[in-house]
């Protein structure tokens, strides 16, 4: 069943269906896939810091994660509505997470102005600035980690909401 970020389920557009995690980039499907993962709890939680040490090393791993937490409390707190995402093993990509994707794919080309525009669709303008700046440090890290390991790779998995 598809939830927000507190993890609570809802029935919103933002879960709908519009694709599959197979179809994005390893950037992009890293970031939804650290984005559920995220949203999943403490353990899930040490699995990205444990997965950016080990592609990024101690300092690029630490800042990359400080950097997500960060970005991903701004969506939280300042989201325009419950942001949906859905169960981390899901092959679906719901509407949410394909915006969350494309914000940090953008973010992480140096198209600040595109990542902006999706960014003010999830969370209020006044925020959106500042995500911005986070969501290119962290995508310009994945692109880093992508580079070196199958770090975004999606992982393989059943279709469960």
């Amino acid at each position: 069943m598809p939830q927000d970020m507190s993890g609570g389920p809802h029935h919103h557009r933002g879960a709908a269906p519009v694709g599959y995690m197979h179809e994005l980039d390893p950037i992009e499907a890293g970031a939804v896939q650290y984005l559920r993962l995220w949203c999943s709890g403490p353990e899930h939680k040490l699995q990205i810091w444990d997965e950016l040490m080990a592609a990024l090393g101690p300092c690029d791993g630490r800042s990359t994660y400080e950097t997500f937490e960060s970005m991903c409390s701004l969506f939280t707190r300042y989201a325009r509505r419950p942001m949906m995402r859905h169960h981390v093993s899901c092959k679906c990509l719901g509407a949410d997470e394909s915006c969350f994707a494309n914000f940090v794919g953008y973010a992480s080309e140096g198209a600040r102005e595109d990542a902006f525009l999706l960014a003010v669709n999830l969370v209020r303008p006044d925020v959106a600035a500042s995500l911005v700046s986070m969501g290119e440090a962290f995508g310009m890290a994945l692109r880093r980690a992508v580079a070196k390991t199958n770090l975004a790779e999606p992982r393989p998995a059943a279709t469960v909401h």
